[in-house]
């Protein structure tokens, strides 16, 4: 049987847009006042999503297909989009999360390269660098492979998921077989819409 595997990434938000590192606590919805439980925004009482993001998501919503299977990452801002798209009821899915950034977490682009030149240029040239203490970007691609060929293979019909663009980028690399050095060369701007088949332990990326 196949098994169609549609990932959305999640809307426009400030993360997004400031080119930062997913802080844990906003990322994820941990907040300081609710004694670390999950909420729908961050932990400075802002929003995963900008205006502009959530007014996206809403215009995507009719145009994303009938789903036997819903599944969203644990972050703020992709199961605030799942719920713009109509799938409040995803299941969390916390192998799909972001690639975790260790110290950097919070941190912009820029601030790191200021700070810390030589570990950034070691994380975007070698896939098993985690200069940050976190997660490496092999070992992510690792993670959501072994979703994908555990979980998602055992599915059939259509699955959509709403998930972070590390995360689908992974996806796109395990399905194209190519080596995890490719995942920089993949970007996945807001609500990208990125369709997988599956049959017989093999993936497809489908294009149009």
């Amino acid at each position: 049987m196949t098994v169609r595997v549609i990932f959305v990434s999640p809307a426009i938000g400030p993360e997004l847009r400031q080119a930062r590192f997913a802080d844990e606590a906003s990322a994820y919805g941990i907040s300081a006042v609710n004694g670390g439980a999950a909420d729908g925004g961050t932990a400075d009482g802002g929003d995963a999503l900008d205006e502009a993001g959530v007014r996206a998501a809403r215009v995507l919503r009719p145009d994303l297909p009938v789903a036997s299977h819903r599944f969203v990452s644990p972050s703020a801002r992709c199961r605030r989009t799942a719920e713009e798209l109509g799938l409040a009821d995803a299941v969390a899915e916390p192998e799909l999360r972001g690639c975790a950034a260790g110290r950097w977490r919070g941190r912009t682009l820029d601030e790191v390269a200021a700070e810390e030149p030589e570990a950034l240029m070691a994380w975007l040239a070698d896939p098993a660098a985690a200069p940050h203490g976190g997660e490496s970007v092999r070992q992510l691609c690792a993670r959501v492979a072994g979703w994908l060929d555990g979980t998602a293979a055992g599915l059939t019909g259509r699955v959509l998921v709403v998930a972070e663009p590390d995360a689908v980028r992974a996806a796109a690399v395990h399905a194209l077989g190519v080596p995890d050095q490719a995942f920089r060369r993949l970007d996945v701007p807001p609500l990208a819409v990125v369709e997988l088949t599956g049959r017989a332990g093999r993936w497809n990326l489908r294009l149009g």
